[in-house]
């Protein structure tokens, strides 16, 4: 037998594979579609984001909706990735003129026939010890663990460094970016 064909073999499956997002990490390179939403039970989340960073940072913050349309209030109480060494559920708030964030103790209750909104300058999941820097395009793989035992995964889009809402398209979130720092 030729040693030869094998890898010939191996390059032709490589090259006529069908496309398929190459992740490790938790970070997916090739991105995810954008407006995605994912359910399960009575817990929906849409919007799901976060922002590209500088590339010595090891912490970063995510943003979405959760929507619980049960009867029963839920609570995210965890959230798990190979993306990080840590998420938490975070909130900033203002004391005077001093800028606060700390862990929400005991999880995000998410109401009843409600919604719980984690968005920049509030409620977020903080990530630290980022082990890859998230860069724009590509995509975070976590998944969102209930009170209620359920467990949702979903994908978090990269867009830029000053992203301020979902990400619906990669080329316009450059530009969205770049337009909310020309107001700075």
């Amino acid at each position: 037998m030729n040693p030869f064909r094998p890898a010939a073999l191996a390059a032709i499956l490589l090259v006529s594979a069908p496309s398929v997002a190459f992740a490790h990490h938790g970070l997916m390179h090739d991105g995810c579609p954008t407006g995605q939403s994912w359910s399960a039970g009575d817990i929906a989340v849409s919007g799901a984001y976060t922002r590209a960073m500088l590339p010595n940072a090891k912490s970063a913050g995510a943003y979405m909706t959760i929507e619980n349309t049960g009867t029963t209030a839920d609570r995210l109480i965890g959230i798990k990735s190979e993306a990080a060494t840590t998420i938490e559920v975070h909130q900033m708030k203002m004391n005077g003129d001093v800028m606060e964030m700390s862990p929400v103790e005991g999880g995000l209750e998410i109401p009843a026939g409600g919604k719980a909104e984690l968005a920049p300058m509030g409620y977020h999941l903080m990530f630290t010890g980022v082990g890859t820097p998230f860069k724009e395009g590509q995509c975070v793989q976590i998944f969102l663990e209930f009170q209620s035992g359920l467990e949702l995964p979903i994908e978090l889009n990269i867009g830029g460094v000053a992203q301020d809402e979902p990400v619906m398209d990669h080329d316009m979130s450059t530009m969205s970016s770049m337009s909310s720092m020309e107001g700075m």
